[in-house]
Formats: C-alpha cells, sequence, structure tokens
C-alpha cells in the first residue's frame, strides 16, 4: 500500500519494483517445475537406441590385466597360491565399498 512518510511518486517506484521482483520469481519458480516435469517425464520414456552385442572374451583372471603390463602381481601370489586369488579379489571389493561408504558419510557429516 501507501507509506504516508513517502511521496506517491517515490511509492509507485516502490511498487513497481516488488511487482518486477515477484513476476522475476514465479517466472523462475515456473521454469523448474516445468523443466522438472519435462526431465522426469524423459527419463521414463521408452528409449529407441538400438541395443547392440559385443563378443568380449574374458577370463575371469584376466579381469584387472593392464595393457601392457598384465596383471599387477608384484609379489607373485597369484601363481604361489592362486586358491586364494578369488578371496583376495572379493576382500578387496568389500574393503573398497567400505572405504566408498565411508568417504560418503564424511561428506555427510561434515555438511550437516
Amino acid at each position: 500500500g501507501n507509506h504516508p512518510s513517502l511521496p506517491q511518486s517515490i511509492d509507485n517506484k516502490y511498487q513497481k519494483k516488488t511487482i518486477i521482483i515477484i513476476n522475476k520469481y514465479t517466472i523462475m519458480k515456473l521454469a523448474i517445475i516445468i523443466a522438472s516435469l519435462v526431465s522426469s517425464v524423459a527419463a521414463f520414456a521408452p528409449s529407441s537406441s538400438v541395443k547392440s552385442s559385443t563378443s568380449l572374451n574374458v577370463n575371469e583372471l584376466e579381469l584387472g590385466v593392464t595393457e601392457p603390463l598384465g596383471v599387477f602381481d608384484p609379489l607373485g601370489w597369484l601363481e604361489s597360491e592362486p586358491e586364494a586369488f578369488e578371496r583376495r579379489r572379493a576382500v578387496e571389493r568389500k574393503h573398497g565399498r567400505v572405504a566408498m561408504a565411508a568417504v560418503l558419510g564424511n561428506i555427510v557429516h561434515n555438511n550437516h
């Protein structure tokens, strides 16, 4: 409304600026809502990509091979204790997952 202490011309300028600011925020909110709706619809739309198949001849023991170096086994455990290789690989995966959860927990803890 009108402010008793402000002249009429100044009061009109403030009203116009307020209306412009409200309109900008309304337009921004609408744009965000429309963008989120479009993206959510696109996320569940069927994909039109063509399925292609690749023929990978990978041996389970060759996973982790780095070209041109080959398997990284500096202590020779793969040849001296091949029965423990799968257990070591499983333990390494578990430790990696625990480490990723710890990093995520640290990030969440430090930001809240």
